[in-house]
């Protein structure tokens, strides 16, 4: 996104230091809607992001599209906040899932994934 500086100077989460090198980026990704944090207070900076949380802030950044079909994964059940992005990412040829019939939405998303996550979405 070029390192847009964000409008805010402050947040809600309490887990985030202002002088972290990550923290107006965090603020920016709030602003845009791409993340909302683990909780209303929370951010979590140290944790792992998994392959939902993954596909649902490219799905959101690219202004939440409507998917034409469902995914077919077995482990994405309808309703999920990860659903329609998960949906979207398969269409939008962003990932084919772990398995033939599973997406694994509670795995650790690797860097390698993350890369290959942006780079076909920005293709």
């Amino acid at each position: 996104a070029g390192s847009p500086a964000p409008k805010a100077t402050t947040t809600a989460f309490t887990d985030l230091d202002k002088i972290a090198y990550y923290y107006d980026a965090v603020l920016w990704a709030v602003e845009q809607g791409i993340t909302t944090g683990t909780s209303a207070t929370t951010f979590s900076p140290n944790a792992t992001v998994t392959r939902a949380q993954t596909v649902t802030f490219l799905w959101r950044w690219e202004g939440e599209p409507e998917a034409d079909q469902r995914s077919g994964f077995r482990d994405v059940p309808a309703g999920q906040y990860y659903s329609e992005a998960v949906s979207w990412a398969v269409e939008a040829g962003i990932t084919n899932g772990t398995g033939r019939t599973t997406f694994s939405p509670g795995q650790t998303c690797t860097r390698a994934q993350i890369g290959t996550f942006l780079w076909r979405d920005m293709a």
